[in-house]
């Protein structure tokens, strides 16, 4: 390990870190002498380092001479004047250069493929693009609603949208009409485009419906719905608003004009629920988030333009639009778009597709690693994962023992895992290890990566000691920020800079807890709202759920707090086992306190005392996020026996509420609580 670099990042400590086998890393897309470089240029001159950045990385059609406007704080502009589109950083100007590079492999539900070339794709983004403008005026600025499924239309339509100007927000396929008419309605979208529907293991699902019935409720803004034929199902067509994508696409040129954008002007919205009220829509602004896309791609992913790059997150998400699409895309690289789920035909369908494309990066989250390896915890070692560099977790902070498996099964001890930290409102990776660079800590998202200055703060804007919990904050801006909460600057404001200040200037507050260890290291633990309070010690549910999770019985955990006459908060952990135990076994009750039993052993072991559980059910599943959150907030409402409210749409699972809330019930009558 290079001298200037230990001395650099202060590793004080080195008896919990790893570095993996780096013979894959021949020649690193970012290396060390890279990275001391950029770093002392951050510190030296931050804001001139962000230009050097984005000239060198991306094509300008007008240089910029503004770098940041911070006039209106905290309405931040990056790079407000220069000119610039996606679409041709990401399409046109990689099909001119490598025409017959692949830009996308397409893996459908039934295991069929295609490849696309860069050439290719540019050419159907141009037909859509005049689609767009002809056959439905769209115009720069104008809002259009994705609702789609995984196939090569929905990226084709992402980047049509940006070669004109237009502002995309994807909703995600597995929304409801009333989640899809809330988007409809704060967008004012002037178009839909959607599918008929597509597939889930081997079955077909519907998507026009949907969008039918939404448009039923109050949603006048739209003038016209774009159906691309999929799953080839009866819908209805109505006249005059209804239009088929296959017929108009194919009497399009594939050639058109890019529109030149401003660096702040809105490049999409993409819209996150907050524990209460209406989810929020998150805009963000062509070229510094197109900048961190790109740099986080080359440094966390160390991607490469000949790597062929995988990344599960739907397009419906962040992560999805990010890593599956604009970040591969920038590099030049190729991105495997996949339809199905990780557990059709089978638990090993991950492995099966990166053996079969010889993928070297694999991004996915530690939801879908857990159902697989519930499922089929030796399937990788079926399987040549031989062509894999770097593997990478995202959407909550994954616990030790998926990361322990992950590593070894998966990546056989020579990938090291990019345990990454980010969120919609940071655009792209915050903090994370860099392959060959940053030494792994298990479970930890390690050190913010460069221009990113991340601390983790008491209430009143101090900095916490070590080892210490505090409010994980950004203080300074970045290029890809979020923009602002789309038609509502006073819950921006409100959100994400009205809390905590540093140095007497407000910062951005990510929600999250965290602690920084001896060596700057950051360990994410969990939403702050999120942190039991038992006999005046704070530990974080993410905690809890890690060591729950290591006991060999349970699949996946989620803990809550709920009120103690004595200790302020007890603790009560809702635990899905590998071998779940019904209600209906005879032996119920003597099986459940024994399992309870041993879970509280290992967290005694684990944490100590303070981290026993008081109150225990075993359920078949958490609900979550689509993104792979626990929906906390859920469980707590539940423990306490109140009713569901708030915004669920996000939910991946929502059949699963009443389940839990029957075993809850049945769980406080046995126990007379």
């Amino acid at each position: 390990m290079n001298s200037t670099y230990i001395n650099l990042i202060n590793l004080d400590n080195k008896k919990d870190l790893l570095t993996p086998d780096t013979k894959r890393f021949a020649n690193p897309a970012f290396d060390i002498d890279k990275y001391n470089e950029l770093q002392k240029s951050f510190k030296n001159d931050y804001l001139q380092t962000w230009a050097n950045l984005a000239r060198n990385k991306l094509s300008f059609k007008k240089d910029f001479t503004t770098i940041l406007d911070d006039s209106d704080k905290p309405n931040y502009k990056w790079f407000s004047d220069g000119g610039i589109n996606v679409a041709y950083n990401c399409v046109e100007q990689h099909a001119k250069n490598t025409p017959n590079a692949i830009a996308l492999i397409c893996e459908s539900d039934n295991g069929d493929s295609k490849s696309i070339t860069y050439e290719q794709l540019n050419d159907e983004v141009n037909k859509c693009a005049n689609m767009l403008k002809d056959d439905f005026g769209v115009q720069k600025g104008d809002r259009v609603i994705l609702y789609l499924p995984m196939i090569k239309q929905s990226i084709v339509a992402m980047l049509s949208c940006n070669k004109i100007g237009a502002i995309h927000s994807i909703v995600f396929g597995g929304f409801s009409a009333n989640a899809l008419r809330d988007r409809i309605q704060d967008t004012q979208a002037k178009l839909i485009i959607t599918a008929d529907g597509a597939y889930r293991k081997a079955q077909s699902y519907m998507l026009k419906p949907i969008v039918d019935e939404a448009l039923k409720q109050g949603c006048e803004c739209v003038k016209s719905v774009c159906v691309i034929k999929r799953n080839n199902q009866p819908i209805n067509l109505i006249d005059g608003r209804d239009f088929v994508y296959n017929e108009l696409i194919e009497q399009k040129s594939n050639e058109c004009k890019c529109e030149i954008l401003n660096g702040d002007d809105t490049m999409f919205i993409l819209y996150t629920s907050g524990s209460t009220g209406k989810p929020k829509g998150i805009a963000h602004s062509v070229a510094g988030y197109l900048l961190w896309t790109k740099l986080t791609c080359e440094w966390v992913f160390d991607l490469k333009k000949e790597d062929i790059y995988w990344c599960s997150a739907d397009i419906g998400w962040i992560t999805g639009h990010t890593y599956s699409v604009y970040g591969p895309l920038s590099v030049g690289a190729t991105t495997v778009i996949f339809e199905g789920v990780p557990t059709y035909p089978n638990a090993a369908r991950f492995w099966d597709i990166i053996q079969k494309h010889k993928v070297t990066q694999f991004y996915t989250a530690p939801t879908a690693l857990r159902m697989v390896k519930k499922l089929g915890e030796r399937e990788p070692e079926k399987y040549d994962l031989s062509s894999l560099r770097v593997l990478g977790s995202v959407g909550e902070p994954i616990d030790s023992a998926t990361w322990q498996w992950y590593y070894e099964a998966v990546g056989k001890k020579q990938c090291p895992i990019v345990d990454t930290w980010w969120q919609t409102e940071t655009g792209g990776n915050m903090i994370a290890p860099i392959p060959c660079i940053v030494p792994i800590k298990p479970a930890c998202a390690t050190l913010p990566l460069p221009g990113i200055e991340a601390e983790v703060l008491n209430e009143d804007g101090s900095i916490t000691k070590t080892g210490e919990k505090g409010y994980l904050c950004i203080t300074k801006p970045w290029p890809s920020m979020l923009q602002g909460v789309w038609g509502d600057s006073k819950r921006f404001k409100n959100t994400y800079f009205g809390d905590i200040k540093y140095n007497n200037e407000a910062v951005y507050f990510s929600g999250d807890g965290a602690m920084k260890d001896e060596n700057g290291y950051i360990t994410i633990t969990g939403r702050v709202d999120d942190v039991i309070n038992k006999n005046g010690h704070r530990i974080g549910t993410a905690e809890i759920e890690d060591a729950i999770n290591f006991c060999p019985l349970v699949s996946a955990s989620g803990v809550v707090s709920i009120p103690d006459a004595i200790s302020g908060e007890a603790i009560f952990a809702f635990v899905v086992l590998k071998e779940h135990l019904s209600l209906d076994d005879k032996d119920y009750k003597n099986k459940a306190n024994e399992i309870k039993n041993e879970i509280n052993k290992e967290l005694k072991e684990r944490i100590g005392a303070i981290a026993i559980c008081d109150e225990m059910v075993f359920v078949k599943d958490i609900p979550k996020t689509r993104s792979g959150k626990n929906m906390r907030r859920l469980l707590r409402s539940i423990a306490k026996g109140e009713d569901i409210s708030g915004d669920i749409s996000t939910l991946e699972n929502p059949d699963i509420i009443k389940d839990i809330q029957l075993v809850v019930k049945n769980y406080k009558k046995a126990n007379n609580n």
